[in-house]
C-alpha cells in the first residue's frame, strides 16, 4: 500500500465519522423536540377537555340540585366528554369522571334542594362533587410533566 494513501483514507474515514455523528445528533435532537412538542400538545388537549368537562358537569349538577327533570342535552354533552376521556385519559381520571356522571344522575332522582340545604352542603363539603376528579387530573398532569 502506498504511504500517501494512508493519510487520505484517514481523512476520508474521519470525515465520514464526523458526518455520521452530526446526522445522528441532529436526528436525536429533532426526535426529542418532536416528542416534547407532542407531549405539550397532548397536555393542552387534556387540559381543555377536563376544563370543558368540569364546566358541563357543574352546570348539570346545578340543574340536578334544582330540578327533578333531567337536562338531557347537558347529560349527553357530559357523556360525550367522558367518551373522549376514555380515549386519552388515565383509568383513574375516567373512573372519577364516571363517578361524577353517576352522582349527577342520582341527584336528579332526589328532591330539589333549597337554599338552606345548599348552604349545608357547602358547609359539609358534599357540594364539591368534582374534588376527586380534580385530584386525579392533577396526578395525571404530574405524571405527564415528568415525561418531559
Amino acid at each position: 500500500m502506498d504511504t500517501s494513501a494512508v493519510p487520505a483514507l484517514a481523512a476520508l474515514a474521519g470525515a465520514a465519522i464526523g458526518g455520521l455523528t452530526s446526522v445522528t445528533a441532529s436526528w436525536l435532537i429533532q426526535r426529542n423536540q418532536a416528542r416534547a412538542q407532542w407531549l405539550a400538545q397532548d397536555l393542552a388537549r387534556r387540559q381543555e377537555l377536563y376544563k370543558e368537562f368540569i364546566e358541563v358537569a357543574a352546570k348539570a349538577f346545578t340543574d340536578a340540585l334544582q330540578h327533578d327533570k333531567a337536562d338531557i342535552p347537558s347529560l349527553v354533552t357530559l357523556y360525550a366528554k367522558m367518551a373522549r376521556m376514555r380515549v386519552m385519559s388515565s383509568p383513574a381520571v375516567i373512573e372519577n369522571a364516571e363517578r361524577v356522571g353517576r352522582k349527577i344522575l342520582d341527584t336528579y332522582l332526589q328532591p330539589d334542594r333549597g337554599f338552606l340545604e345548599l348552604r349545608q352542603m357547602a358547609n359539609d363539603g358534599s357540594i364539591d362533587m368534582l374534588g376527586e376528579f380534580n385530584a386525579a387530573c392533577r396526578r395525571e398532569f404530574d405524571t405527564l410533566h415528568k415525561r418531559f
